[in-house]
């Protein structure tokens, strides 16, 4: 394990240490809460009860001197970090309101005049340490739920020896280039290239796909996925840490480790919140001791109810739990978030850059456009005549040719035409599949066509198919379209997105891929170099720029946008300068994305709302404003309403979810 991950895991054994610490002293401090609500004046008398013996109130200081110490010492040495940082947070603000009523319940034990704040003190201590144990169970749970993946890989692999046979080895044994049978059902001991089989695999659990997807040599398979029905022969490629759940683990961690906008937001309006709570504290205080003439209890009471009021704590929650399950959502969707400042901005995109190549299509060669020229031939019987040809050449017009048909004929007499196409024997027809030079050669004049016309003007490549030296057909090819592509940018118009692509391509070829999909600008013949450049013209105009592209020649453009998306990475999730990465090699992905960020911001607003918008209301009540009316919080209620405050931030953040 290198040190990255190192340190990844001893962090995430001090946030596990801590969360146990959170939950100890939480359970310790709520068992000596009982007696100490039983000892309390106020409970006996709201229970109906009388429990009273010689000393119990030293007892009662006794218990709740051990909670005060023992339960609130992660708020008391939080108190001191915050300061000695001059960040004062929420941290302050606990420890102020139970240092007060510790400090004040405590005079009342030995002499002075007024009411005993322990129980209010060990319920608050207790509610502050159930909301810490929440949050840090909830961030180390959603970092986890990676981690898992690495349980699912398989002990032991089926390493195939030089001479054949077979061992079974554990997975630290194996290494690049080892060649390991994978029987059905089996799990894929480590990424690599498929040299012998044909099978389908399950990779849900990495990549989100529900669908098994076929595989066959020469195909890249991902450790950890199932194999479905047939043996496959795999060379291995990528171990340990440069594996793809190496890499899948070390994304989401960076991603929750990474700061977020709105996490500063919600730390400011925590800062203000102290500031608030302890001027409350302080004026209430003031006014009703100066002011209203009351006794020091009472005046004390309505200080100490307006700072636990305003205690902060579920803002402390709002963010990180969103955070933490966005990022786990986004995950095993396939959307590993990098960076999370960029993530959020997404939300913000009004216009997005597609790299041609890859990214709308498929980067592969196949066919678009079958023109019969006869009526003795359909379009099927021409590619079929064309594709049974081409089954014997390795040039990639021949293979995208091949791969469009699912029927071939026996082919023999088959020869090459060098630099112009190949012939052979078909059916006891001699077939030639030739380019329109071969045509110009032999003075083969092509028909007039307007089909033919439009496929030269968008770029497409055009050979020509002759039976038994009759000129029968044209096939056109262009690296296929993704058919996700165009579903993809008309829902992202639909959201207010306009839609760009750059790419090498020429201007006939960017037309016609532009106006299969739906695009509202395109820019061919951009050098690789040339692309950032792009990105910040666009910018110029004043948008709110994503582009997407593989992670390779689109790196400078990924860094120079607002939002980079690296989309088919594959295996190779590492793309250093994309701030999201898609593991699927698909547009709608995209999509996805605009859609997590912008529901991921709702979320956070709302859980914003839900943890300052009761403050409003509750802080005038709790400093007593409707005292005349009967109306009068204690300290105990607003403990409640804090509590309940945080219960709806965390339930509220459970119910994230996106559309794609």
């Amino acid at each position: 394990m290198n040190n990255e991950n190192m340190h990844h895991g001893s962090h995430q054994d001090h946030h596990a240490m801590m969360m146990e610490d959170f939950k100890k002293r939480f359970i310790i401090s709520t068992i000596l809460t009982i007696p100490i609500f039983l000892l309390s004046p106020l409970i006996q008398q709201f229970l109906g009860i009388s429990i009273g013996f010689t000393g119990d109130q030293y007892l009662l200081f006794v218990l709740s001197t051990v909670v005060f110490f023992y339960g609130g010492y992660p708020f008391l040495k939080g108190i001191a970090d915050e300061l000695n940082k001059k960040e004062p947070g929420m941290m302050t603000l606990i420890a102020v309101a139970i240092t007060v009523a510790y400090a004040y319940s405590s005079a009342v034990v030995f002499g002075l005049e007024g009411k005993f704040f322990f129980w209010e003190l060990a319920s608050l201590i207790d509610v502050m340490l159930l909301g810490h144990w929440i949050e840090m169970k909830s961030v180390l749970s959603a970092s986890r739920s990676m981690e898992e993946l690495v349980k699912l890989m398989p002990s032991e692999a089926h390493r195939v020896k030089s001479d054949g046979d077979l061992e079974d080895v554990s997975l630290t044994e194996i290494q690049e280039g080892d060649i390991v049978l994978v029987k059905p059902g089996e799990k894929i001991p480590a990424d690599g290239d498929i040299v012998e089989g044909e099978s389908s695999l399950d990779e849900s659990m990495l990549t989100g796909e529900s669908r098994p997807v076929s595989k066959s040599v020469g195909d890249e398979v991902i450790g950890g996925s199932i194999n479905g029905e047939a043996s496959l022969k795999v060379e291995v490629k990528k171990t340990g840490e440069d594996s793809f759940l190496s890499q899948l683990i070390n994304l989401v961690q960076e991603a929750q480790g990474s700061k977020s906008r709105t996490q500063n937001l919600a730390n400011r309006a925590a800062l203000w919140l102290t500031i608030i709570a302890l001027s409350g504290g302080a004026i209430t205080f003031a006014l009703w001791t100066i002011v209203m003439n009351t006794d020091l209890a009472f005046s004390l009471e309505r200080s100490v109810t307006v700072m636990v009021i305003t205690c902060p704590h579920a803002l402390g929650l709002a963010i990180p739990l969103v955070v933490a399950i966005s990022s786990t959502l986004g995950a095993k969707n396939g959307l590993l978030i990098r960076d999370r400042s960029a993530f959020e901005n997404a939300r913000n995109i009004n216009s997005i850059l597609f790299d041609k190549t890859g990214t709308l299509t498929k980067g592969e060669f196949g066919v678009t456009d079958t023109i019969p020229f006869t009526n003795d031939l359909d379009e099927n019987q021409i590619l079929k005549y064309a594709a049974s040809l081409e089954s014997n050449s390795e040039h990639p017009i021949a293979k995208g040719i091949v791969s469009s048909s699912n029927e071939h004929f026996y082919v023999e007499n088959f020869q090459s035409i060098p630099g112009k196409g190949a012939e052979g024997t078909v059916e006891s027809r001699n077939v030639k599949v030739v380019s329109p030079g071969y045509l110009d050669e032999n003075g083969i004049s092509i028909p007039e066509n307007k089909h033919i016309d439009k496929l030269r003007t968008q770029g497409k490549t055009v050979v020509y198919v002759l039976l038994d030296d009759e000129l029968t057909g044209a096939i056109a090819l262009a690296d296929i379209i993704r058919p996700e592509s165009k579903e993809a940018v008309s829902k992202l118009k639909s959201m207010g997105v306009r839609c760009m692509m750059l790419t090498g391509d020429n201007e006939q070829v960017a037309r016609w891929v532009a106006n299969e999909v739906g695009l509202d600008e395109y820019f061919s013949e951009v050098l690789p170099q040339d692309k950032s450049k792009k990105v910040k013209e666009i910018q110029s105009r004043g948008y709110i720029v994503a582009m997407t592209g593989d992670g390779v020649n689109d790196a400078p453009a990924l860094a120079q946008a607002d939002v980079g998306i690296a989309i088919g990475a594959g295996t190779d999730v590492a793309v250093e300068t994309a701030d999201i990465i898609l593991v699927k090699s698909n547009p709608m992905d995209a999509v996805s994305i605009l859609g997590l960020s912008r529901a991921t911001y709702k979320k956070m607003i709302q859980n914003l709302f839900w943890a300052t918008g009761y403050n409003a209301a509750a802080i005038p009540l709790a400093a007593g404003i409707l005292y005349n009316q009967g109306i009068l919080l204690s300290p105990a209620a607003g403990a409640i309403l804090m509590s309940l405050s945080t219960v709806i931030v965390a339930v509220n953040a459970r119910f994230l979810s996106f559309k794609s």
